[in-house]
């Protein structure tokens, strides 16, 4: 084993322990614990074995982190990054690389062979692997597993989740033999504290020695309509008594980018650095505008001299980085965050502050759950600095502190399979294996494997109808058989039927002073012998009719519901397949497919990687992209790559081809929703020209801050806008069956587009 320059953890001994014996390992352990160190002996390894390690993280700030850290402390000339629009030294024996940049190459389209891209690979590190339950991206993990060749080690990094085990055991089962090491040492512990308005000049422990709810803490009073909107800001108060205190430096969580940088202006004025300390910020921002000189009038400078920054999506992706670097200095003492902040980024506090354990999102408020809150908390407590981290909620009307409370020592929530099959896996598949072996694969996934635990309240109520049932069974004390009730029920009721009728004719007739007809009095013969015949069944004088018959119609609608849950349990169970058939269906339809083969557009569809693939490809197909500038080609992939945003933001005019194409662009998506809603697959088709206007004048040549000041909206939303036309025309140049024009147009906007600061992680 390595030997590290300090003494390693019982967990980590154990973990490089299972790597040393040729196995792959699951490390379940919390935030801050120190997975890395194990991913580190993996590294050690590969060096002196000669072999090759690649080390895959969900996202690309990760990635580009890890790249540095690895190239300090290895080498530059044994480390390489492969991101999506990022390609250094790839053949190196330490390969940094995107999760979704490692399951490209195991598909072999992008990227070369898979036996090229995997030579010498003996592990791959995957970091981050609890993000299988992230809604947009989870697929990523799964397929990476299993579809990672059974001689490579996999090393899976994660932050504590409930069943940690059952994943555990699906990597066992899909890839080779795994064990698992999981603890929920902390080597900084806890300590969590509540602040409630009414006590503004303290914060008080959440519990009490004896692990009570603390008494002292009231909850917030409930304020509504307007008087809400005038509802004071504690932030200030807040940090205060953190700085009163000593502990800071802290990462202050809130839900919106707009308070970050709000609550960082209130702030400002705390005096929480002293006179050596801004000089030596000021001497930081100073070398590193030069370096990055598009950020010399960024308004947030005056905050960062104060020791206090905000940092969300919205920001340029340099200036993040910039307030990265100087937290980690130790010169910014509270930096306010969204919760993207809590995903690996390597920036230790002393203190997390939870401003709200309720968020809203797109379908109304909830609470954070479980494992969010760990996240979050997690940051706190800085490993051989801090001898205790610091988590403090803050008292909002939306929660109670007994809520709270609970939510503090509740465990982990489990992992749950985002597993859902796109185009490219369909055609991806079919391209290498046969249906039969698809499904094989498919029915692979942790979500098939897990199905037993996911099906488990629908199963649970099965059990329960059946239950129902069994207590419903009936006796009848004359043998008689449910059919039998069923028959004279019938006879029964046609008899009452009948006589009504009768005595109806009868009193019509007598009414018209009529004898009866032949007709009717058979009728009433008839009638008369369907009474006698039903005093033939015991039913008739039984004291126990009613019940059996109302036992038999409860217990029909009851198998009704039990039959319907049933073929929800098979529907459920078979989704994932079900799923990657409808998906088929579709690219058959629009002749994607041929004998369960891609052709040439499937062949193209396959090495597309986007929301929706099929939508790329029909484009494409179309050739109403091969005319247009370089800078119109950017803003009609500006506007289907972008999604609907959160606020309102008008569209600014943009130029008439941009408008004329994407006039056409929208009746090949009404085609494609149109056979995907028949089929039952759900893949959107965005057209949402946003930023069409801006990244025309960006080819064009305009200055950023021309650009920035067009729409009032974050930078970083921009940047990112941008980089996603660039991730889209990039595939352009590199996969097969792309009009030669359309190659040649998207190289000069990519050329175009990537110039500070668009061009900067």
């Amino acid at each position: 084993m390595y030997e590290f320059p300090f003494e390693l953890d019982d967990f980590q001994k154990e973990a490089c322990g299972y790597i040393d014996a040729g196995k792959s390992v699951v490390v379940c352990a919390p935030t801050g614990a120190g997975k890395t160190v194990i991913a580190q002996h993996a590294i050690h390894k590969a060096l002196e074995n000669g072999s090759r390690i690649f080390y895959t993280t969900p996202l690309k700030a990760l990635s580009n982190q890890k790249y540095y850290d690895f190239s300090e402390k290895y080498g530059s000339d044994k480390v390489g990054l492969l991101t999506g629009d990022t390609s250094i030294n790839r053949s190196a024996q330490i390969v940094v690389m995107t999760t979704e940049v490692f399951r490209n190459m195991l598909y072999g389209t992008n990227f070369g062979a898979v036996a090229d891209n995997l030579k010498d690979v003996r592990y791959v590190v995957l970091d981050e692997v609890h993000y299988m339950n992230d809604e947009q991206r989870g697929t990523v993990w799964e397929e990476s597993i299993i579809y990672c060749p059974t001689n490579v080690q996999i090393i899976a990094l994660s932050a504590t989740v409930a069943n940690a085990d059952e994943l555990t055991d699906w990597i066992n089962t899909v890839h080779s033999k795994t064990e698992l090491v999981n603890t929920d040492f902390r080597p900084v512990p806890l300590k969590f504290y509540y602040f409630d308005s009414s006590q503004p000049d303290r914060i008080l422990p959440l519990f009490t020695p004896t692990g009570q709810l603390n008494k002292k803490i009231k909850p917030e009073k409930k304020v509504w309509g307007n008087k809400r909107k005038k509802q004071k800001s504690y932030v200030r108060d807040i940090v205060k008594n953190l700085a009163e205190q000593d502990m800071l430096p802290a990462i202050y969580f809130t839900f919106s980018r707009k308070k970050c940088d709000e609550q960082m202006e209130k702030c400002a004025d705390l005096n929480l650095v002293t006179n050596g300390e801004q000089a030596q910020i000021k001497q930081f921002v100073d070398e590193y505008i030069a370096e990055n000189p598009h950020l010399w009038n960024n308004k947030h400078i005056e905050y960062l001299i104060q020791g206090v920054a905000s940092h969300h999506a919205g920001l340029l992706p340099a200036w993040k980085n910039l307030v990265e670097k100087l937290f980690q200095k130790g010169l910014i003492k509270v930096v306010f965050a969204t919760e993207t902040l809590a995903a690996g980024i390597n920036m230790p506090a002393r203190s997390t502050v939870i401003s709200s354990t309720s968020k809203r999102t797109d379908s109304g408020h909830r609470m954070l759950t479980a494992s969010e809150f760990l996240q979050m908390s997690g940051r706190a407590g800085r490993r051989g600095m801090d001898e205790v981290g610091y988590v403090t909620i803050v008292g909002t009307m939306f929660q109670e502190p007994e809520e709270v409370a609970e939510l503090v020592l509740s465990p982990a929530n489990p992992l749950e399979s985002r597993f859902s099959p796109s185009y490219s896996m369909v055609l991806n598949l079919l391209q290498r294996f046969s249906l039969d072996e698809a499904k094989e694969l498919i029915l692979k996934s942790f979500g098939y494997f897990s199905s037993g635990s996911r099906l488990q309240p629908l199963l649970a109520l099965n059990k329960s109808f059946d239950k129902e049932l069994e207590e419903r069974a009936f006796i009848c004390p004359f043998k008689r058989s449910d059919a039998d009730i069923k028959e004279y029920d019938k006879i029964r009721h046609i008899y009452v039927q009948n006589r009504q009728t009768y005595k109806k004719i009868c009193k019509q007739e007598r009414s018209k002073n009529r004898p009866l007809s032949e007709d009717a009095k058979n009728f009433g013969k008839e009638t008369k012998l369907m009474l006698e015949k039903m005093h033939t069944y015991q039913c008739d004088n039984c004291k126990l009719y009613k019940k059996h018959t109302k036992n038999i119609e409860v217990s029909e609608r009851i198998l009704v519901k039990k039959h319907k849950l049933e073929k929800e349990i098979e529907r459920q169970r078979d989704i994932f397949w079900n799923n990657f058939l409808s998906h088929r269906d579709v690219l058959y339809e629009f002749g994607y497919l041929k004998d369960d083969y891609p052709t040439d557009s499937g062949v193209m569809t396959a090495q597309i990687r986007s929301e929706n693939e099929l939508f790329i490809a029909e484009i494409i197909n179309s050739h109403l992209l091969e005319n247009l500038t370089p800078s119109q080609l950017a803003g009609v992939i500006c506007a289907i790559t972008t999604e609907e945003l959160r606020i309102d933001v008008p569209y600014i005019p943009f130029s008439e081809p941009v408008r004329k194409t994407l006039n056409k662009i929208r009746d090949i998506r009404r085609k494609i929703e149109k056979i995907q809603n028949y089929n039952h697959v759900e893949a959107p088709c965005y057209i949402n020209p946003y930023f069409s206007s801006l990244i025309e004048l960006w080819v064009e040549g305009s200055e950023w801050e021309y650009i920035s000041e067009q729409i009032d909206i974050g930078e970083g939303d921009i940047v990112r806008a941008f980089k996603r036309v660039v991730d889209v025309l990039r595939q352009f140049t590199i996969i097969s069956n792309v009009p030669e024009a359309l190659v040649f147009i998207a190289r000069e906007a990519i050329d175009k587009i990537l110039r500070e600061p668009v061009n900067i992680d």
